[in-house]
């Protein structure tokens, strides 16, 4: 099939959406479909449209439903569109009627949709390939925070946290992700001068970022909403834990029982369950477990299975 592929953000951003519409585009093309990246659509003909985010794709949603309304629309629900936009945004709303299919990325998304809506919903798991574990760096314990600076990340919580740590602590936190405003930029800044347990990278090439996974002991993901965060998949991918906020999102990746959650904004809370990270090997191999049992929903694999299953739906029905 000839499938346009909608993605918000172009290569250039590296973020969540583009990194989701590169491995799909792999996928679809690996099961011989022909496959357009495009961030609106141009008006060509497709047998299938792929959109990611509701709002942020609509225009193409609605003109490719206006060309060819016989054909299947696809609509992947990325993250604040999901837990934001389809409650508030009249475009997102309408975006949601005109699919043919909707996706979500964790087994909590369905819950945000309207009843009506469930028997065209589809569940995908993000997914990432094994990353080989290298030496760790001797006398600290590395914790990351991956992502941009943006509100719907929080991303200062875990600075915040560092303020509550033991003195003897080993602790240091590095925050990989560019700022996508002056303002988080002059906080950043502000945050690493006053907490010298957290350092702000900036903004880094994804295959630095899957380097400094591989020797790290913790992931920290403190966002406020998420749809289905793919560092989660990578961090998993890595055998490296994760104290994740206790957000639909969130929960929808590591399960219900994950033991690694902490409340929303409680910088307090995260800094206890770092400190037991670090300083209790039971709760550390506890969160090893948990990861271990969840990864299996995250491989290459299955995610392309889930996506090629979908489109197949519709291989026989375009006109």
């Amino acid at each position: 099939m000839r499938i346009a592929l909608i993605t918000p953000y172009g290569r250039e951003h590296r973020n969540g959406n583009w990194h989701t519409a590169a491995r799909w585009t792999r996928f679809l093309r690996e099961a011989g479909h022909t496959v357009r990246v495009q961030v609106e659509w141009d008006g060509r003909p497709a047998d299938l449209m792929l959109a990611l985010h509701a709002r942020r794709s609509f225009a193409s949603i609605q003109s490719f439903a206006t060309a060819f309304p016989t054909r299947p629309l696809l609509l992947a629900l990325t993250g604040t569109d999901l837990y934001r936009d389809i409650h508030e945004d009249r475009h997102a709303q309408q975006a949601l009627e005109l699919a043919h299919r909707l996706i979500v990325l964790q087994d909590h998304g369905p819950d945000e949709l309207a009843v009506h809506l469930a028997a065209k919903t589809r569940v995908v798991y993000q997914s990432a390939p094994d990353i080989a574990r290298t030496p760790e760096r001797p006398n600290l314990f590395d914790v990351l925070a991956i992502g941009h600076l943006r509100e719907e990340k929080d991303p200062f919580r875990a600075a915040l946290a560092t303020a509550y740590l033991p003195e003897n602590s080993e602790i240091q936190i590095t925050h990989l992700g560019g700022a996508l405003s002056d303002d988080m930029a002059d906080t950043a800044e502000m945050a690493q001068t006053k907490l010298p347990r957290w350092t702000w990278a900036g903004d880094v090439p994804h295959k630095t970022v899957l380097k400094r996974l591989s020797r790290a002991h913790l992931l920290v993901i403190s966002s406020v909403m998420e749809g289905g965060a793919n560092v989660i998949c990578e961090a998993l991918a890595a055998d490296v834990p994760v104290l994740a906020s206790h957000m639909p999102g969130n929960i929808g990746m590591l399960g219900e029982d994950y033991p690694g959650y902490f409340p929303v904004g409680d910088e307090r809370h995260l800094a206890r369950l770092l400190s037991m990270a670090e300083d209790d090997p039971g709760f550390y191999a506890d969160l090893l477990k948990h990861g271990r049992l969840r990864r299996g929903l995250m491989r290459p694999e299955h995610e392309a299975s889930r996506l090629r299953q979908i489109v197949a739906e519709f291989e026989q029905t375009t006109v």
